[in-house]
């Protein structure tokens, strides 16, 4: 069994745990809330290199509070600002115009909860590739034990080497490894899902 956060647009490695594990895969609603994870972090490929977007949270420094509980702070223009960088850096992509029709409604809705935005990115991340979730959602914490492979830890050691893919900046800008799903999706489209059933993990 492999157990998996709930990401704001997880990174390919994630993805590609999530992809291979099928209805082994389970995503752990229960879990404490950690900061400058990718919970409500991720990285988009822009002309300059990475470039990591973050939705503002209330009170995201309280300790041991459930993912479930996490109010995204809407007082910010979070949502105009990401969606003014994807414009920037994937308007160019070979896939924006379609992803861009399927995600825009998530950057022009109010979301009080993190779980609520991330659910429905995930969503969105399984119909652009056109393919059922199989995986599995947990609301009580995912207690680890032998046999578990738990992706829920950051400071965990990761050996994944990410696919190498066609990136939009490559001729200006150093490969950036295992950025966004969002990154890949943007330049690959449904090829994408070859690329991460590939994945070594």
């Amino acid at each position: 069994m492999v157990v998996l956060p709930l990401t704001y647009w997880g990174n390919i490695e994630h993805f590609a745990h999530l992809l291979q594990a099928g209805d082994e895969a389970v995503i752990d609603l229960g879990e404490n809330y950690v900061k400058r994870s990718e919970r409500n972090r991720t990285e988009i490929v822009t002309p300059t290199g990475g470039m990591i977007l973050s939705v503002p949270l209330v009170k995201a420094n309280r300790p041991r509070t459930p993912m479930r509980d996490m109010r995204i702070d809407n007082s910010k223009r979070w949502q105009h600002q990401h969606w003014v960088a994807i414009l920037s850096a994937y308007r160019s992509s070979p896939y924006y115009d379609y992803i861009a029709d399927r995600i825009a409604p998530i950057y022009e809705r109010e979301w009080k909860f993190l779980v609520e935005l991330n659910s429905e990115i995930l969503q969105a991340e399984f119909d652009i590739l056109g393919i059922e979730p199989k995986h599995r959602v947990s609301e009580i914490y995912v207690e680890p034990s032998e046999g578990i492979v738990d992706l829920r830890d950051k400071k965990r050691e990761s050996q994944f080497g990410s696919p190498q893919y066609f990136q939009l900046f490559m001729d200006r800008t150093p490969f950036v490894e295992n950025a966004s799903m969002l990154d890949m999706l943007m330049c690959e489209g449904r090829e994408a899902t070859a690329l991460l059933n590939s994945c070594r993990l």
